[in-house]
């Protein structure tokens, strides 16, 4: 564990430098031809790709260092799995937080942007949204693909993905739903981005983007199902109870609420994943991972049904939680 900060490094400055890219496009290269590229000695760039075959992320061949498949799959810039997006937020965003999380401890208060002073994180700072997006798109899109895979959707005529990013999970669950409309939620400064990966998937017949702030707003009406993925952790369970009972406001009886998440357990025990999350969540927002019973509680509270949970094992979830929405009085609650 002690040791964990240095191969993450090793990985995070080798993206930085473009290397698994130059490696894509040039074939294996020696130490000096990759030295001459990046304009530095000999020295430390044989070190830095003798770490990373050492991660399995290269691999050494008569003297040449190119890429491992791992590292081709993932780390090469404009390949359809490219994970760089969240490489380059946790290096150059996360890990300045995490160094301070005693302060965050002590504080009870995100230490990565002052909330006294800001509504949120990305208040006036489009280069972070934008930062922020492409991590979190590079993060959802794997998930993305296997939940659409064993998610029931067939009997869903329209959804709305609450807080949807830039569409990982919304062009996934069209492509896997040809009945489905989508209307993604989100900040207008997001939506634009969003805009951009709806047209590169030739779905805008199908997807569009919504411009709107959940916080101060009620949510779109004329849906079925509402989707929320690892929207909840981000925020304190004031502000979570508040947006569900907007979902269940926005929904007509019978419809559907999803929510993906990190769960932790509810012992409090772990899972590893989750745990880190939260403590993430504690340097970086106001909220926290939770567990499936205090969603199902908010739920209840909300006039939904008691939810089903589906296991999942993706990168960035271990659970969905589905619950219906209920009539007004209805209390009948589904079993898991």
């Amino acid at each position: 564990m002690c040791m964990g900060p240095w191969a993450f490094k090793a990985l995070a400055v080798a993206h930085d430098f473009d290397l698994f890219t130059l490696f894509a496009e040039r074939g294996p290269l020696t130490v000096r031809e990759v030295a001459d590229h990046l304009g530095c000695a000999r020295r430390p760039v044989e070190m830095l790709l003798t770490a990373n075959a050492s991660l399995g992320l290269l691999e050494v061949r008569d003297g040449t260092f190119g890429n491992a498949p791992v590292a081709d799959a993932f780390l090469v810039k404009g390949k359809e799995q490219y994970f760089g997006g969240f490489i380059h937020q946790v290096n150059r965003r996360s890990y300045d937080g995490w160094g301070r999380l005693d302060e965050a401890v002590r504080s009870n208060q995100p230490v990565t942007w002052d909330p006294a002073a800001q509504k949120t994180a990305f208040e006036s700072d489009p280069e972070r949204v934008r930062m922020m997006q492409g991590a979190m798109h590079s993060l959802s899109r794997h998930s993305a693909s296997v939940i659409a895979g064993v998610l029931d959707l067939s009997d869903s005529k329209r959804l709305l993905d609450v807080g949807g990013s830039i569409c990982a999970y919304a062009i996934e669950f069209a492509r896997k739903n040809p009945q489905l409309e989508i209307g993604v939620y989100d900040l207008p400064a997001v939506c634009e981005l969003a805009e951009a990966k709806i047209d590169e998937a030739d779905l805008r017949d199908r997807v569009s983007a919504i411009p709107g702030d959940f916080l101060t707003r009620e949510l779109p009406e004329g849906y079925d199902t509402v989707f929320l993925s690892m929207i909840l952790h981000d925020w304190q369970p004031q502000e979570c109870r508040s947006l569900l009972r907007k979902a269940h406001r926005a929904l007509a009886p019978g419809g559907r609420i999803i929510i993906n998440e990190l769960l932790v357990d509810d012992d409090k025990s772990g899972p590893y994943d989750a745990a880190m999350m939260s403590l993430n969540m504690l340097v970086n927002t106001v909220g926290r991972n939770y567990t499936a019973a205090e969603y199902a509680a908010w739920l209840v509270e909300a006039g939904f049904s008691e939810p089903e949970r589906l296991p999942v094992d993706t990168v960035s979830s271990n659970g969905l939680l589905i619950a219906t929405r209920l009539a007004s009085g209805d209390s009948t609650r589904a079993t898991a």
